[in-house]
């Protein structure tokens, strides 16, 4: 780990608190039941990197960002925190820049952001297809691109592209900064190496040359606002017309998002035709571990998987050639 430039300036974070364990509310009749927690609500990274710096557990206290999974999780009674920090409208934290080769995001950018920004096109057309199918209006307009790395859920439609635009994420904490490669930096089903002190505060990939192409397809059970089925993400790079480059990642069908890697091996330095498509599809599938949920099985994961691959590769090698 790095050290910063300069020690973080001393906490000096307002807190709301929030005391409604105790007590019910009534709302047309209905009673709704809210968890207690503290919401901290910084007014730099540095005091919220000095907040941050005291919790020992993420039962101790979480960043919030847009709230579209977490506070939906702590009505729902499926996780439970003590505090909050309120990292969404933090200087610097919602910035996009291009320059020097890469794309760089602040980690409360907005999907919504994603999809109006005039420079949008440099971002990588996975990106943006996945930014259009992400749930609904309202959540597009709230989610964070941190926030939908840090729940860890597998089905997490932004992190198949980033995977396959080779991005990295920079955690901060109090002590210093770091850059973790997102192939490297989840570990487990809803685990990753974020410490519960650091924060997500930076996304970085590179820009897509040329002669590079890349596309995502969410299946799911109905068109819009629903949990993605099947996610999968491929990015090519052709030269001399061969494939250059090859990412191919995969969401849903794991404990978490990943990269199917021995397929990717099995097209670079080749010439994509349709039998080497279909053999790094067959590939893609045989990495693919899904379950059995309430809505697929893990038999029709597995064939899609395949069908999704071999159709995005086919479609991304004609539209480079």
């Amino acid at each position: 780990m790095t050290n910063t430039a300069e020690s973080p300036p001393p906490a000096r974070v307002d807190i709301e608190r929030r005391r409604a364990n105790t007590r019910s509310t009534q709302w047309r009749g209905a009673k709704a039941m809210f968890a207690e927690f503290d919401l901290l609500t910084p007014a730099a990274i540095g005091e919220a990197l000095a907040a941050l710096a005291k919790v020992k557990s993420e039962r101790d206290c979480v960043p919030l960002g847009g709230g579209t999974n977490l506070v939906v999780d702590m009505r729902a009674r499926r996780s439970s925190h003590d505090a909050l920090i309120s990292v969404g409208q933090l200087p610097g934290m919602a910035d996009i820049m291009l320059g020097g080769g890469r794309i760089s995001m602040g980690g409360a950018v907005t999907v919504s952001q994603i999809l109006r920004h005039p420079e949008r096109r440099h971002f990588g057309g996975a990106l943006i297809d996945a930014a259009h199918v992400f749930a609904g209006q309202m959540v597009r307009n709230t989610a964070t691109v941190a926030g939908n790395i840090c729940c860890g859920s597998p089905a997490a439609d932004l992190v198949p592209p980033l995977l396959a635009l080779d991005a990295a994420v920079t955690l901060e904490c109090s002590e210093g900064r770091r850059d973790v490669s997102l192939s490297d930096y989840f570990l487990g089903y809803k685990s990753s190496v974020r410490k519960p002190n650091e924060l997500l505060t930076r996304i970085t990939w590179p820009e897509p040359r040329s002669r590079s192409d890349s596309a995502f397809y969410k299946l799911a059970r109905r068109k819009g606002d629903a949990i993605t089925v099947v996610g999968v993400a491929v990015a090519l790079t052709v030269e001399e017309g061969k494939c250059a480059r090859a990412r191919i990642a995969l969401g849903a069908v794991a404990p978490v998002a990943k990269r199917a890697r021995r397929a990717e091996e099995m097209l670079e330095g080749r010439t994509l035709s349709a039998g080497v498509i279909e053999a790094a599809a067959q590939a893609a599938m045989d990495e693919s571990s899904p379950i059995d949920d309430v809505r697929a099985t893990a038999a029709y994961r597995k064939h899609q998987v395949r069908v999704l691959v071999r159709r995005l590769l086919t479609q991304a090698w004609q539209r480079l050639s």
